[in-house]
């Protein structure tokens, strides 16, 4: 079984708390925290610390804080030649502190603290800098999900960025959405079934000939009457310039 300790409090650190903690195949020992608590709610205040020096044993240390926290706290840790890794989908590997053997565990999923996560459908990527390390994350992370990749820092930061594209940014636009129908009084649920059938397509076809709408089929009188409706100058820019970048996808 192996022990891991958990270092960090926020959206990801939680559900790794919580799916660590449930696991018949992996022991929690203890979890880092500035304010542990705020975990009150999901561990054992026993289990919990707000010291680096009271920091216990364990196979595994997984750094699980902002982006730029990341270094300093890698350095603040009081120990050596242990197995540290991150969680992040930007930070290179060797932003952590040398000090430690170095490592990656990056969960490629959007979390939130009160809406659960099934961790087993949850991709983990995968880094490290011996490959004896490597067989180490890879047996945590099989033992918690069942899409497992060994994905470089430079694939990563790829990965990253197309994550923000395919999740933050059209959330984004659910949002721009959910204002125009606010601005016109139409319930914004009216939508959901599209969002589903739309998110549910690109799990069957590629998302190049999922594509539908005014833009693909060069709608000009459409494409028109839907700027001239727009109030909001931010949200006409956005119209105009995706109905523009989904044109030149189409003449290539």
């Amino acid at each position: 079984m192996l022990k891991v300790v958990v270092i960090g409090s926020g959206n990801v650190a939680q559900h790794l708390i919580s799916v660590f903690k449930d696991s018949e195949t992996v022991q929690l020992v203890q979890v880092y925290a500035r304010n542990p608590e705020n975990l009150y709610h999901i561990i054992d205040k026993e289990k919990t610390t707000a010291s680096f020096n009271e920091i216990t044993n364990a196979d595994i240390y997984i750094i699980s804080v902002t982006d730029d926290a990341i270094a300093q706290v890698s350095s603040s840790l009081p120990f050596t030649n242990r197995l540290v890794v991150h969680t992040s989908g930007s930070v290179a590997l060797e932003q952590l502190n040398s000090k430690n053997r170095r490592g990656v565990f990056y969960p490629l999923q959007t979390f939130s603290k009160n809406k659960a996560v099934n961790f087993s459908t949850v991709p983990l990527c995968l880094e490290s800098e011996f490959e004896k390390d490597y067989t180490i994350l890879e047996q945590l992370a099989n033992y918690i999900s069942q899409s497992v990749y060994n994905i470089s820092s430079e694939q990563r930061k790829a990965l990253h960025v197309a994550a923000v594209f395919v999740s933050n940014f059209v959330n984004h636009m659910y949002v721009q959405g959910k204002n125009v129908c606010d601005e016109h009084n139409i319930p914004f649920e009216i939508l959901k079934p599209l969002i589903l059938e739309t998110a549910d397509k690109v799990q069957q076809m590629d998302p190049t000939a999922a594509q539908t709408g005014p833009a693909v089929r060069n709608d000009k009188q459409t494409i028109d009457k839907h700027i001239n409706f727009i109030n909001n100058n931010t949200q006409k820019e956005i119209y105009k310039l995706i109905t523009q970048s989904i044109q030149n996808v189409k003449k290539l």
